[in-house]
C-alpha cells in the first residue's frame, strides 16, 4: 500500500473510494486525458465501469493510412482517434451498439477491386449490407443518411480500399454539419451511449511537423510514429503544427473557450502512455492548452510509457519530463510554476523497462513527486496494464 500527498492523504489503490465508483459511475470524478492512436483503448474501456464523466482530448492530425486520403480528399482534421476512443467508451449493453460498434470496426479490404469495393459500398448505402441491416432503427437511419451524404461527396477517384467505415460515417457527419466535429460527436456519442467525453483539441486541418536534431525536416505525424515508416534516425529537437504539407511556417492557434472549459473542470488530468511527441505533446501545442491547465486546481500527473518509443530516439525518460514541461509552460515562460501543470510522474520501478535513467531525486527537485507502484501485467508483456493504471489514477482525484 502506497500513500501519497497531494493537499490530502490518498490511499493508493483505494478500495473504498473504488468500490463507491463502481456503484454509482454516472457520478465519478472528470478524469482528463491528452492523448490520441490506441494506447489508451483497454484503459478507457476499463475506466467506465467507474465513471461516466472522464474526458479525452484528441489528437486531430493523424496523416497516415486510409486518414491521409479523408484528410486530403475533404481538408479536414482526422476523425480516426476520436472514432476509436468513442468506441473504447462505448456502452455495448444497450440495445444496437454491439451492431454499431461491428460495422465501425470494419474495414474494406486492401485487396479488392475498385468495383468491388464500391458496389460493397453501395449496399451499405441503401441498408442492404447485413452489417447496416442489423443495426436497429433510429440508428440505421442515421447511419445511412452519413454514408450517403459521404457517397455524395466522394471524389470520382477516391480510394476505398482500406477504409474504414466508421471513418466514412463521421465524415459523413462533418459534412453534413458543415465543418463541424462537435455536432457529430455528441450525435454518436449519444446514439452508443459513450460513457464520457472526446473532443479534439482543434478542429482544424494543421500537419505535425519535427525538426530533427540532423536538420531533417519531417512533415506528417505518420513520419514519427515507426509504425507505417522505419524510426527515426535523429533525435526531434522541435515539433510544431503548420497549415501546409511543406510544414514551413508554424500556425498560431489558440484553442476555443470551450476547450478551456472543459480543462477547468477536470478533476485529475493525466499525461498518459503512448506515443510521446505524436499523441501527448502535440496536443499541448496550441496555445492556451498550458495556460488552461495551470488555472486548473487538480492533480497532474505523467505516465510515462515502457518499452521502446521510437518518437523518443536520443531521448530518456528525464528528458521527457524536461519536454513536458516546457510545452506546458510555453504559454507564459517564467511565469508558470511547475507545481501548476505537473504534480506525479508515475513509474514502475520493478517491472517497468524505461529509456534512460530514472533520477527519482532530480525528479522531486523539480517539485515533482514520483510513485512508484505496479504498473505492468505479470506475463512477458511490458505495457501499462491498465487493471492496474485504473485503480490508481481513479484514487488520486
Amino acid at each position: 500500500m502506497l500513500r501519497t500527498r497531494v493537499t490530502r492523504e490518498v490511499e493508493i489503490p483505494n478500495k473504498v473510494v473504488l468500490k463507491r465508483l463502481e456503484k454509482s459511475p454516472e457520478l465519478g470524478p472528470k478524469v482528463l486525458f491528452f492523448s490520441g492512436g490506441t494506447a489508451l483503448r483497454a484503459l478507457s474501456k476499463r475506466i467506465i465501469n467507474y465513471t461516466h464523466n472522464s474526458i479525452h482530448v484528441i489528437t486531430p492530425f493523424d496523416s497516415g493510412g486510409s486518414s491521409a486520403k479523408l484528410r486530403q480528399a475533404f481538408q479536414m482534421p482526422a476523425v480516426g482517434d476520436i472514432r476509436n476512443r468513442l468506441m473504447a467508451l462505448a456502452d455495448l449493453s444497450f440495445h444496437g451498439n454491439p451492431e454499431i460498434f461491428a460495422l465501425f470496426a470494419r474495414r474494406f479490404p486492401k485487396e479488392e477491386t475498385a468495383d468491388a469495393l464500391f458496389d460493397e459500398f453501395m449496399h451499405m448505402v441503401r441498408g442492404e449490407h447485413p452489417l447496416v441491416a442489423k443495426i436497429p432503427d433510429p440508428m440505421r437511419k442515421i447511419v445511412r443518411n452519413q454514408l450517403q451524404i459521404f457517397c455524395e461527396s466522394m471524389p470520382p477517384d477516391f480510394d476505398l480500399r482500406g477504409a474504414s467505415i466508421g471513418n466514412l460515417v463521421l465524415v459523413g457527419g462533418y459534412l453534413a454539419y458543415r465543418g463541424h466535429l462537435d455536432p457529430v460527436i455528441f450525435t454518436f456519442s449519444n446514439l452508443v451511449q459513450v460513457r464520457g467525453v472526446v473532443r479534439p483539441v482543434l478542429n482544424k486541418n494543421l500537419h505535425l511537423v519535427a525538426n530533427l536534431e540532423n536538420g531533417e525536416r519531417v512533415v506528417g505525424q505518420h513520419l514519427l510514429t515507426g509504425k507505417e515508416v522505419p524510426p527515426l534516425a535523429s533525435k526531434i529537437e522541435r515539433v510544431f503544427l503548420a497549415e501546409d504539407h511543406a510544414g514551413g511556417v508554424a500556425a498560431q492557434i489558440h484553442i476555443r473557450e470551450k476547450m478551456a472549459a472543459l480543462i477547468h473542470s477536470a478533476e485529475l488530468i493525466c499525461y498518459p502512455m503512448g506515443s510521446f511527441y505524436s499523441s501527448l505533446i502535440a496536443n499541448l501545442l496550441p496555445t492556451g492548452v498550458g495556460a488552461a491547465i495551470s488555472e486548473t486546481s487538480c492533480p497532474k500527473v505523467f505516465i510515462p510509457s515502457t518499452g521502446v518509443d521510437p518518437e523518443c530516439c536520443g531521448i530518456g525518460l528525464m528528458e521527457q519530463i524536461e519536454i513536458l514541461l516546457q510545452h506546458l509552460k510555453a504559454d507564459a515562460p517564467g511565469r508558470i510554476a511547475t507545481s501548476d501543470v505537473l504534480n506525479f510522474v508515475l513509474i514502475d520501478k520493478k517491472r517497468g523497462r524505461y529509456q534512460g535513467r530514472i533520477d527519482e531525486e532530480l525528479i522531486r527537485q523539480l517539485g515533482v513527486e514520483v510513485i512508484d507502484c505496479p504498473l505492468i501485467g505479470y506475463g512477458p508483456a511490458t505495457d501499462i496494464d491498465d487493471r492496474l493504471l485504473a485503480p490508481i489514477l481513479l484514487s488520486l482525484t
